[in-house]
Parts: structure tokens; C-alpha cells; sequence
């Protein structure tokens, strides 16, 4: 798992896992990496673990997705530095954007002193309903503090979408016709479009 290769990096290849999906390996964090915030307080270079850890892997993979905890601590410090590019997805409830202000603070400070070639891919809004009006409240919200961040993709509030990790499954898998699977396609579609603009 990433604790154990992060104390031992040689151990990276062990702990990289295949998945049924071809072309997808997965490196599961576990309840470890807890410990591993309280660990890498004194040592030097601490913001850097992940990075070093995924350069040696770097070269295998057209892309690294990694997902952290909404919390700001160490591990999510690591994650911002090892990253090019971040992704926001912002749940349509009404604490969610004061979560996304303190993201966006904790983003500008590590691009100014630890990562300056960090970016913001773009602010996705997940769990949306449109009949609620809290949603579309948090909709109109976030793209006035957000005009040129956000993806046109919404992700819907979908059963599917939730059904899908108690089967085990992705949701490609387990019902890629559901409204959830189409916006993840137009999502990774959109995340292409715009890596490839200049």
C-alpha cells in the first residue's frame, strides 16, 4: 500500500496493484497513512515524500491520478506538490464552498513556495440535483466565484453512481449506460480537451 512504499520507495513496484480494467494499476492508501502524517513532521523535505515516491514511476504512466482526503493536512500537502494539475470536485451542499475558499488558499500558498507549476484544472460540481434548490444555488455560487474554472460536465446525483462501489465495480462496469457513467465519460473528455490546449 502507499504507507509502505512511502517509508520503503523500493518497495513501489510490489505495491502497485493490478486492477480488472486494463491500463489501470491502483496504489490503495490505507488507514497508515494517519501514522504517516505524525511520522514526516521533523523530517526534512517532508512536503516532498509523494513526490519523490511517484517520479520513479513517473515515466510508465500517460496519467497519475491521485485523490486526497478534503482535509488539509501533510498528506494532502504532498499530494498538491507532487501533482501538475488539480482537480476540484465540489459536492452541491451548502458547506462545500467555504471547503473550496480555504482549498483554493491552501493551492496558492503551496504554488508560491513549494510547487510552482502547480495549476488548477478546474472546479466539478458532483452530486447535482437540479430539482433542489440548494443545488442550483450552489451551482449559480460557484460560477461567480469560479467564471473560468469551472467544467461544463456536472455530475448528476445518480442511484447508479451509488450502487456501483457496494458491487466492487466502476460504474463504466457496472452500468456505463446510467446518467452517472455518461458524465464521467464527458468529464474525461473535457479533462483531454483541455490538457490540449496550449
Amino acid at each position: 500500500n502507499l504507507y509502505t512504499a512511502l517509508c520503503a520507495p523500493e518497495t513501489l513496484d510490489e505495491t502497485i496493484l493490478p486492477t480488472s480494467i486494463p491500463f489501470l494499476t491502483l496504489l490503495p492508501g490505507t488507514t497508515d497513512l494517519v501514522g504517516m502524517e505524525i511520522e514526516l513532521v521533523d523530517r526534512m523535505g517532508r512536503e516532498y515524500y509523494l513526490a519523490d515516491l511517484l517520479s520513479h514511476a513517473a515515466d510508465r504512466y500517460d496519467y497519475i491520478i491521485l485523490d486526497c482526503p478534503p482535509s488539509l493536512g501533510l498528506i494532502t500537502i504532498n499530494t498538491l506538490c507532487a501533482a501538475h494539475e488539480i482537480l476540484i470536485p465540489l459536492q452541491c451542499e451548502f458547506f462545500a464552498l467555504e471547503g473550496i475558499v480555504k482549498l483554493l488558499q491552501t493551492y496558492e500558498q503551496v504554488r508560491r513556495r513549494l510547487n510552482k507549476d502547480l495549476k488548477v484544472l478546474g472546479v466539478l460540481l458532483t452530486m447535482y440535483d437540479a430539482r433542489n434548490k440548494l443545488a442550483r444555488q450552489v451551482r449559480e455560487e460557484a460560477e461567480h466565484c469560479f467564471p473560468d474554472r469551472m467544467f461544463s460536465t456536472i455530475i448528476p446525483r445518480n442511484i447508479r453512481l451509488s450502487e456501483a462501489p457496494s458491487h466492487g465495480k466502476s460504474i463504466l462496469h457496472y452500468d456505463i449506460k446510467s446518467k452517472g457513467a455518461e458524465a464521467y465519460l464527458k468529464l474525461a473528455e473535457e479533462v483531454v480537451m483541455r490538457q490540449a490546449k496550449p
